[in-house]
C-alpha cells in the first residue's frame, strides 16, 4: 500500500489530499478563492499567491487530519510544478519541500496537466483500462488533446493556439455580465436558450487538431455589445471586452446556448475523429470544462467509443488528482530534487520528467 499526500497550488484553489494507491480518496480538501477573484472577473496572481500562502497549512493538517493518518505513515509526498502562476506554484512548492525535509520522505514535482488525466483513476468503481486511451484535457488554461498509449507515454496530438475553452467560457461570461467563473453560469443560461439563435463560428476545423476560440469571442462580443465608434475602437485597450456595453434586446440564455454549442461541437469533432484515427480504444475528457453536460451528452453521442471523464467535485483543481498521477510515477522511479523549481509553461509528454 502506497500512501501519497498530494498537494495543489497552481492557480486559484489551495488543495491537499492523501490518495492510497493512487486509486483510493482518504481525503480531499479545497479551499477555493473564487469569491477573492470574483470582482476583478478572473484570477488576479498576485492576490492568488497570497490566499495560497494564508490557506496552505491549514489546508494540509486537515486533509492529514481527515485521512487518518500521520505524516510518518505517508510514503511521499507530490506537490504540483506546472504549468500555473509562479507565485501560486511556489507556495505549493515550499511549503511541500518543507514538509518532505520534516517528515524524511521523498517529494515528487507533478505535471498538472498529467494530474487532471489522473483524475480518472480515482473513479469509483474503477475499470481497468485497456489503452491507447483519447485525452482531451480542457480547462481555463488549457485545451490539450493527447494519445496516452500507457502510463506516461504522451503524443500530444494538438490544443489551443489561443485561448482555452475554459478561458473562452470566462471571457464571454463577463462580456454577458455572469458572475466569475463563466463555465457554470454560461452552462445554466444555456439550458433556457436556443442554441440556434446564433450561428457562431467553429474556429479551426480543418484536418488539424488544433484548437482556436479567440475568435469565437471576438464573434460573440461583435453580436452582443454596442459597436464603440472607429476612434474608440483605436484606443481601446487589450481586454476591453469587459467594458463594452451589452445590447438591451439581447438574449443572455439564447448567446449562452449558442456560444456553449460552438465550443462542443469543435472539442467533439476533433476528439472523436482523432480517438478514430489513432485506434483508440476509449476516450477520456478531464479538467474544468469537462463538468459541462453538452460537453459530456455530445461526445457519447458522436462516438461509439466509451467515454470517461471525472466525478464533478473532481473536474476542477484538486490534490487528489496530484497525487494519483504521483503514485504512477513513484511506480516508475520518479524522485525529486528538493532543489527543483516552477515550470510555469511545463508540457506534459514523453519528455516531461526526462530531466529528474
Amino acid at each position: 500500500m502506497v500512501t501519497i499526500l498530494g498537494i495543489e497550488s497552481s492557480c486559484d484553489e489551495t488543495a491537499a489530499a492523501v490518495v492510497i494507491d493512487g486509486r483510493i480518496i482518504g481525503s480531499n480538501v479545497v479551499a477555493s478563492q473564487i469569491d477573492l477573484h470574483a470582482e476583478f472577473g478572473g484570477v488576479f496572481p498576485e492576490v492568488a499567491s497570497r490566499a495560497h500562502a494564508e490557506a496552505i497549512s491549514a489546508v494540509v493538517e486537515q486533509a492529514i487530519e481527515a485521512a487518518g493518518v500521520g505524516f510518518h505513515q505517508l510514503d511521499a509526498i507530490a506537490v504540483t510544478r506546472g504549468p500555473g502562476l509562479v507565485g501560486s506554484l511556489l507556495v505549493g512548492i515550499n511549503y511541500a519541500k518543507g514538509v518532505a525535509m520534516m517528515t524524511d520522505k521523498p517529494l515528487l514535482g507533478i505535471n498538472h496537466l498529467e494530474g487532471h488525466v489522473y483524475s480518472l483513476w480515482l473513479t469509483q468503481p474503477f475499470r481497468e483500462v485497456d489503452f491507447p486511451v483519447l485525452v482531451l484535457i480542457v480547462s481555463g488554461g488549457h485545451t490539450e488533446l493527447l494519445l496516452m498509449r500507457n502510463h506516461g507515454e504522451y503524443e500530444r496530438l494538438g490544443g489551443t493556439l489561443d485561448d482555452a475553452a475554459g478561458e473562452a467560457f470566462d471571457k464571454v461570461g463577463r462580456l454577458l455580465d455572469l458572475p466569475f467563473p463563466g463555465g457554470p453560469h454560461i452552462e445554466r443560461a444555456g439550458r433556457r436558450g436556443n442554441v440556434k439563435s446564433f450561428d457562431f463560428p467553429r474556429a479551426k476545423r480543418d484536418s488539424s487538431y488544433d484548437f482556436s476560440f479567440s475568435g469565437l469571442k471576438t464573434a460573440v462580443m461583435r453580436e452582443v455589445t454596442v459597436q464603440p465608434s472607429a476612434a474608440t475602437r483605436k484606443g481601446r485597450k487589450k481586454g476591453a471586452e469587459k467594458h463594452a456595453q451589452l445590447r438591451s434586446d439581447i438574449s443572455i440564455n439564447d448567446v449562452a446556448a449558442s456560444f456553449q454549442a460552438a465550443v462542443t461541437d469543435i472539442l467533439v469533432e476533433k476528439a472523436a475523429r482523432a480517438a478514430q484515427e489513432y485506434g483508440a480504444t476509449e476516450i477520456f475528457i478531464a479538467g474544468g470544462v469537462s463538468a459541462n453536460q453538452m460537453l459530456r451528452q455530445k461526445m457519447r453521442q458522436e462516438t461509439e467509443l466509451p467515454v470517461r471523464y471525472p466525478p464533478l467535485n473532481l473536474c476542477t483543481d484538486n490534490a487528489a488528482m496530484i497525487a494519483a498521477a504521483a503514485h504512477y510515477r513513484w511506480e516508475m522511479g520518479l524522485r525529486t530534487s528538493l532543489s527543483f523549481d516552477v515550470r510555469p509553461m511545463w508540457a506534459l509528454n514523453n519528455e516531461t520528467y526526462h530531466d529528474d
